[in-house]
């Protein structure tokens, strides 16, 4: 069995993915600052060849931040590898003002989506 899943901030209807540098997660953030946005994680599991997708969403308000914030989170290095610059899971979950979802998808695993995907295994047997 394969699980991938992978996750996008969306702002604007622009999608962030990973910041390339420091610099692109401070503008990332910037952006983000004082703002909603989607948080969108999509999850495929593969098992004897079948194939199950679906994906989650999630809402995030930043608070505002200030430039000094940005530049010693994006210092940190948290920002780089996480979609939209951040994670909520770590340092970042001071700057949420307000999640609507599951913090799970922000996390970038949506749980109960992963449940729901998953074959239910009876004896060894498949029982979708």
């Amino acid at each position: 069995m394969v699980l991938g899943a992978d996750t996008v901030v969306v702002v604007d209807g622009t999608v962030l993915g990973k910041p390339i540098d420091p610099d692109d997660g401070a503008a990332m953030l910037r952006r983000l600052s004082g703002r909603m946005h989607d948080v969108i994680t999509a999850v495929a599991v593969q098992d004897r060849g079948a194939i199950r997708w679906g994906h989650a969403r999630s809402r995030v308000t930043f608070r505002p931040l200030s430039s000094a914030e940005i530049v010693e989170y994006v210092t940190s290095g948290e920002p780089l590898g996480k979609a939209g610059a951040y994670a909520i899971q770590g340092r970042a979950a001071g700057f949420v003002a307000e999640l609507d979802g599951d913090r799970d998808t922000v996390v970038g695993l949506p749980l109960g989506l992963v449940r729901r995907l998953l074959p239910k295994r009876v004896g060894g047997l498949i029982a979708d």
